[in-house]
């Protein structure tokens, strides 16, 4: 069984800017299809606006504000909230908040930067 707990996930930075926990991958786990992360925006703060040609992703919003963007739609986003980011599909996230915005995020297949596509700005 594999089980990581967040305090002992070392922290990174992917290509759009956010600060990602790796929960579990097949990185660290038998997981072989998808991936799990913790992921921080602090106050203020916006991703670079980006795509995954490969990955479908979901953002599950844990605690903060923000609002974020997919494609040509915008939509304030808080604690609760599950964002579906299909592949392909331009997105970016700004911590509209005082304090830091923290979601979990699942890509299948599994985040690789190799398939993160970075954009001088959203479409």
């Amino acid at each position: 069984m594999d089980v990581l707990n967040i305090a002992d996930a070392p922290a990174f930075t992917t290509k759009d800017g956010s600060e990602i926990r790796e929960l579990l991958a097949h990185r660290n786990s038998a997981i072989r299809n998808q991936s799990l992360a913790e992921a921080r925006v602090a106050p203020g703060q916006t991703t670079q606006p980006h795509y995954h040609p490969r990955s479908e992703e979901i953002y599950y919003i844990l605690h903060g504000q923000g609002e974020m963007r997919v494609g040509n739609e915008r939509r304030q986003v808080g604690p609760g909230d599950a964002i579906a980011i299909p592949p392909g599909a331009p997105h970016q996230i700004t911590n509209s908040g005082t304090k830091s915005l923290l979601f979990l995020c699942c890509c299948a297949p599994a985040y690789e930067h190799e398939d993160t596509v970075l954009l001088d700005a959203m479409p």
